[in-house]
């Protein structure tokens, strides 16, 4: 088993500009899924905008990525970022889930979503905001 901790950049739109950088700067390879991708479009004027992005490089860079929906909060600098913990077994991820829920506010719940078997979001008791999924392969076709 293997769990790996990724810093999870949040922007308002600019997401995708945000990648194709760190990409040229990091190299590597670059995914984007927007919400159309995802089956999850609760606003039409965001649908292609970056629901879940990642760019990870051989050196080991890896930096993930989304565009904040207008129907959340976002400030630049308040909440600009999010750990994700990404865990390869259901059991695995739901282990961490328990311990870091002590104390928390769960944001998601942590259930099956429509991209992982599993994803949850919730600020932990020091106020750090951590997506928490098992990984899964992406098929954009």
């Amino acid at each position: 088993m293997s769990v790996k901790a990724v810093a999870h950049l949040n922007f308002r739109g600019d997401a995708r500009a945000a990648l194709a950088f760190y990409q040229c700067v990091f190299g590597g390879h670059e995914i984007v899924v927007t919400y159309k991708d995802a089956g999850n479009v609760q606003d039409p004027s965001e649908a292609g905008q970056v629901m879940w992005g990642q760019v990870a490089a051989d050196s080991g860079f890896t930096v993930m990525a989304y565009d904040v929906p207008t129907r959340m909060p976002w400030h630049q600098g308040e909440n600009a970022f999010y750990v994700s913990l990404r865990g390869e077994t259901v059991a695995e991820v739901t282990a961490y889930w328990e311990k870091l829920s002590d104390g928390a506010t769960v944001v998601q719940p942590l259930r099956p979503a429509q991209w992982a078997p599993l994803y949850g979001m919730l600020k932990d008791r020091f106020g750090v905001t951590w997506v928490v999924d098992v990984v899964s392969e992406y098929d954009g076709s």
